[in-house]
């Protein structure tokens, strides 16, 4: 009999929100990059489009890429957007605070019209953003303003992982982990999540909402898709606008961020 592991969350569809009409996944050769602020070009981080259009007025999904030593000028955004380190280290905050590394798994939020700098120093440092609607634009700080909301950075050994111990609907001999980032499990509210994959996994996730979009954060996963195995790395996506079933298998622990507006399982063989 298969474990199954239920992760409760809510149910909502956001409107705007542009979603693959089926079941997909996104490998990096497939990942069309750009300047995230084509203003600045060359001097631009690169962003890589997953999933919706940021230039729209739509929630979407993107990767942004940040140069060794990039560091930009004060600015602002007009909307609010989440993010999750998938390498190196970045640093997200008021221009006069101390750098603040947050390091490859850790999870920040910039709230719209907060002046703000953003700041990279490894080698390679990526990161995945998500906006609940657009345009994602880059504006002067001169055009600050205050929207209620407040910057939130979190390390991610700061992390509260969830198991079968703390919650009823982790099976114990599935071995899964939960990380709540945001949102609300009340019905009727999205929310995002880590959701962390032991090592040896393989089975299935299923999610039960309109809306699922799901980004490899660490590790490397085994995507069967039309009955061919899909190698999904860090950065890489899956994810469906309806009710699916996703095959996947893991042979090391892999993290995974799930952002959906209803509840998925985890069923293990």
């Amino acid at each position: 009999m298969k474990k199954l592991l239920t992760l409760s969350l809510a149910s909502a569809l956001l409107l705007g929100a542009s979603m693959p009409a089926y079941a997909e996944t996104i490998t990096s050769d497939q990942i069309e990059w750009g300047h995230l602020n084509p203003l600045r070009g060359d001097a631009s981080p690169a962003a890589g489009k997953l999933w919706g259009d940021r230039t729209q007025d739509e929630a979407s999904g993107f990767l942004v890429k940040f140069k060794q030593g990039f560091s930009s000028p004060p600015h602002i955004h007009n909307i609010t957007y989440r993010g999750v380190v998938i390498k190196g280290h970045v640093h997200n905050d008021d221009p006069k605070a101390e750098n603040l590394w947050l390091p490859a798994g850790s999870f920040w939020v910039q709230p719209a019209g907060e002046t703000h700098i953003t700041a990279a120093k490894d080698q390679e440092n990526m990161a995945y953003i998500e906006i609940d609607s657009g345009p994602y634009l880059v504006q002067p700080e001169d055009m600050a303003f205050d929207n209620g909301e407040r910057p939130i950075n979190v390390d991610q050994s700061n992390l509260v992982w969830l198991d079968a111990s703390d919650i009823e609907w982790i099976d114990e001999d599935v071995k899964a982990k939960r990380a709540f980032l945001w949102g609300d499990t009340q019905a009727g509210k999205l929310n995002g999540n880590l959701i962390k994959i032991p090592a040896g996994f393989g089975g299935t996730i299923n999610n039960q909402g309109e809306i699922f979009h799901a980004v490899i954060i660490s590790g490397t996963a085994a995507y069967k898709e039309k009955g061919e195995a899909v190698t999904l790395e860090a950065g890489n996506y899956f994810g469906a606008e309806k009710a699916d079933t996703h095959h996947i298998s893991a042979e090391d622990e892999t993290i995974i961020y799930v952002r959906t507006n209803n509840k998925f399982n985890i069923l293990d063989k």
